[in-house]
């Protein structure tokens, strides 16, 4: 399902505790980031980020492993991005400065 190895049983042998944490952290840290209070968000994500790890600690084990793969991959995306957006900034700018130097012939 998300392929990272946790499955379509995602919390069916969960314990209901768990996923009202899980549940309750998650929708606390959304509407700290929302109101501007990221640290605390992080630091609410975390407590259900933990109580999601013990309950899957081989899957967080990979996902460590595998964490620097996730980071390069993350920022060449990034780099690509910038690069587009630099690409379409100074097209934008010829074309502005065409339709300028047009509108001075008239």
């Amino acid at each position: 399902m998300l392929g990272i190895g946790i499955g379509d049983d995602l919390g069916e042998d969960m314990e209901n505790w768990k996923r009202a944490v899980i549940a309750g952290t998650a929708g606390t840290a959304a509407i700290l980031v929302l109101k501007g209070r990221r640290p605390a968000a992080v630091l609410v994500g975390s407590v259900g980020l933990a109580v999601l790890a013990s309950e899957y600690p081989d899957t967080f084990v990979r996902i460590r492993e595998e964490l620097p793969s996730y980071v390069r991959q993350g920022t060449r995306f990034l780099d690509l991005a910038m690069k587009i957006g630099s690409k379409i900034e100074e097209l934008a700018e010829h074309r502005a400065a065409r339709a300028f130097e047009e509108l001075g012939e008239y």
